[in-house]
């Protein structure tokens, strides 16, 4: 691995590619911090061909003494022929050059990907969706910060599963907690999400049958948007539909024998939400699920305009009645 090499001879040659680009990102620095940002040239796939590359790598070796770095970005842009003159060059790399090349995504089977293994490194960081929660968990860790589980999974329902965004949110509330533990509440107070104010802290407290964490949930939801009241009354609804909808559909697998995981993908949904929501259908019976999706049906009109009751006061009750145990 790359960040393990500090007094060892660089290779000639890196394919560094995956999804963790904060880590792809952190091993690039490590390489030029060792090289020296004075002897960088960094090229382009989109505009610069294979042969490009290699000439840059032989200009550079031209000079001798210390190593030199070429980077080359979006190399999966490549054609063959530009994979088969850096092929042909790394058959007899220049001795002083050191050359990176990023792929976003690129087959390990790939002809450049041969030739590098053959001649160099080739470095993968991937982060599979099922385990962005526990990748978060670890770049705390790496930042000195405790965070508990729920705070991990709760960060990626609220921004999502982009790794570059999660890295900023993460940096931020490290920063924040000053040696305490990051929980979930810290995530609702602080995280920015990528478009939408998240629901989960209300649908969590659903599937936990906990009425009094709904109505507190719902509170701080709705003083948090930045929509009108109104609005995000009607949001909430919807929103919540959606996932007693999805929690019944789960439940329905589940009796049929099908694993969480399985479901996640036949119904397109992240793993561990799919998971979570797994769990709380054992908390609610068939009826229940089906009688939450009618009352909420009822309750939309009504926020409509459907009710001379406040919207607030129709939500609040219906979001009882289908939480709490008879």
């Amino acid at each position: 691995m790359l960040g393990s090499v500090a007094e060892k001879a660089l290779d000639p040659v890196y394919l560094i590619t995956g999804s963790d680009k904060p880590k792809i990102a952190r091993a690039l620095q490590r390489l030029r911090e060792r090289i020296g940002e004075d002897a960088i040239e960094q090229l382009g796939a989109a505009s610069a061909s294979g042969a490009d590359a290699v000439a840059a790598c032989n200009a550079m070796g031209l000079f001798g003494g210390d190593q030199r770095l070429v980077i080359v970005d979006e190399v999966e842009r490549w054609k063959a022929a530009d994979v088969k003159e850096v092929a042909e060059y790394l058959a007899a790399p220049a001795p002083t050059t050191v050359l990176a090349l990023l792929a976003e995504e690129i087959k390990a089977d790939s002809a450049l990907a041969k030739a590098v293994a053959t001649a160099g490194q080739v470095l993968s960081y991937e982060v599979a969706k099922r385990r962005v929660p526990e990748w978060v968990a670890e770049q705390f860790a790496r930042l000195g910060v405790s965070a508990d589980a729920d705070a991990c999974r709760a960060l990626v329902e609220t921004v999502g599963d982009d790794l570059d965004d999660l890295a900023s949110e993460i940096d931020k509330l490290a920063t924040w907690a000053g040696g305490e533990t990051v929980t979930v509440a810290a995530v609702e107070q602080l995280a920015v999400g990528r478009a939408e104010t998240p629901i989960f802290s209300v649908t969590d407290a659903w599937g936990r049958r906990d009425p009094a964490a709904v109505l507190g949930s719902t509170e701080s939801l709705l003083d948090r948007s930045q929509r009108p009241r109104s609005g995000e009354l009607l949001r909430l609804v919807a929103s919540f539909v959606s996932h007693v909808g999805r929690v019944r559909r789960l439940a329905r697998l589940a009796d049929q024998g099908v694993s969480a995981k399985e479901a996640a993908g036949r119904l397109k949904m992240h793993p561990f939400a799919a998971e979570k929501a797994a769990k709380q259908a054992q908390n609610f019976s068939p009826d229940e699920l089906a009688q939450a999706i009618v009352r909420l049906a009822e309750v939309d009109v009504a926020v409509k305009g459907g009710s001379r009751l406040p919207a607030d006061m129709v939500v609040e009750r219906a979001l009882v009645e289908i939480t709490r145990r008879d």
